[in-house]
C-alpha cells in the first residue's frame, strides 16, 4: 500500500507499479482525503495527521483482506503519515518503508516555500472558495513555470494543474502546516515496531537531507538505502531501481516473517 505525498497522489507511483507487480505483487496506491480524486474531510481537523492516520489503517484491513497485513510505503508527507498508522495500529503492517520522509519538520528551502506560501494564505483563513482561487494563482505564477523550465511535457503539465485545483485548498494549507511542525517520533516508532523498517532516500534529496534521514535510520535499527542519481520522488526520478529496492526489501521481509514463526 502506497502514500503519496503533499500536493501528491496515486499517480505519483504509476512508474514502479508495472515492475513492482512483475514480481507478482499487488499493489494499492492512493490518494490520502482531500487529495486530487478523493472526497475531502468537512474540516480542518480531518487533515491531522491522526485522521489521515485512521484512514490508511481502514483501506489497509480492507486491502489486506484475509491476510490480515500488509507492507506500507508512505513518501515525504505521506511517510509522516504512515509512521502514524504504524504507531497508532503496529499490527495492521508487515513493513513500513519511509521513502524521501524524516523524523519530524521539514527545513531548509522547502520549509522556506511552505512558510511563504502559508503567509500568502492566510488572508482567506478557512474560506476554501479563496484558497481555492489563491492556490490556483500560485499554480499559475510559481509551479507552472517551474515545471516548465524542467521540461516536463504538456501533457504531464495539464495533469498537474488538474491536479493542484482539484486537491482541497484547506488540505494543503494544513498539510503545509504540520509539514513545518510536526514532531520527531522516531524513539516512539523504534519503541513500538515489530515489523521490518526500511528506510529509502534519493542522494540528492533536498526536502530532508541525507544524513537526517540516515540518522533516523540508525536510531530505527532500519534497513537503509540511498537511490543513486534520485532528489526527492525516487519513484518517479529512478523507478526501476526503487521497485527493485522495494520487492527484495518486501521479499525478505516476509522470509523473516516466516522464520520468525517457523515450527521448532
Amino acid at each position: 500500500m502506497l502514500v503519496p505525498g503533499y500536493t501528491g497522489s496515486k499517480e505519483d507511483f504509476l512508474a514502479v507499479l508495472e515492475s513492482v507487480a512483475a514480481a507478482g505483487r499487488a499493489v494499492t496506491a492512493i490518494d490520502m482525503r482531500g487529495q486530487y480524486e478523493s472526497d475531502p474531510a468537512a474540516d480542518r481537523s480531518g487533515y491531522r495527521s491522526d485522521q489521515l492516520a485512521q484512514d490508511v489503517v481502514a483501506i489497509a484491513a480492507a486491502v489486506a483482506g484475509d491476510s490480515g497485513q500488509v507492507h506500507l510505503l508512505g513518501h515525504s508527507f505521506g511517510g509522516l503519515v504512515a509512521r502514524q498508522a504504524a504507531l497508532t495500529t503496529p499490527t495492521a503492517f508487515l513493513s513500513l518503508t519511509l521513502l524521501g520522509s524524516g523524523p519530524g519538520a521539514i527545513g531548509g528551502m522547502r520549509a522556506q516555500v511552505l512558510r511563504d506560501l502559508l503567509d500568502h494564505l492566510s488572508p482567506a483563513g478557512d474560506d476554501i472558495d479563496m484558497l481555492g482561487s489563491m492556490i490556483a494563482a500560485v499554480w499559475d505564477s510559481q509551479m507552472r513555470p517551474q515545471a516548465e523550465a524542467e521540461g516536463a511535457p504538456p501533457e504531464i503539465i495539464d495533469f498537474l494543474k488538474r491536479r493542484a485545483v482539484r486537491s482541497c485548498p484547506l488540505g494543503l494549507s494544513e498539510m503545509a502546516r504540520q509539514l513545518l511542525t510536526c514532531p520527531d517520533l522516531t524513539a516512539d516508532l523504534a519503541a513500538v515496531a515489530t515489523f521490518p523498517i526500511l528506510v529509502s532516500y534519493g542522494e540528492n534529496d533536498d526536502a530532508w537531507p541525507p544524513d537526517v534521514q540516515d540518522l533516523m535510520a540508525k536510531r530505527l535499527r532500519a534497513e537503509r538505502v540511498c537511490i543513486p542519481g534520485a532528489a526527492h520522488s525516487p519513484a518517479v526520478e529512478a523507478p526501476e531501481t526503487t521497485a527493485a529496492m522495494l520487492t527484495s526489501f518486501w521479499n525478505h521481509a516476509e522470509s523473516e516473517r516466516l522464520s520468525r514463526f517457523a515450527p521448532l
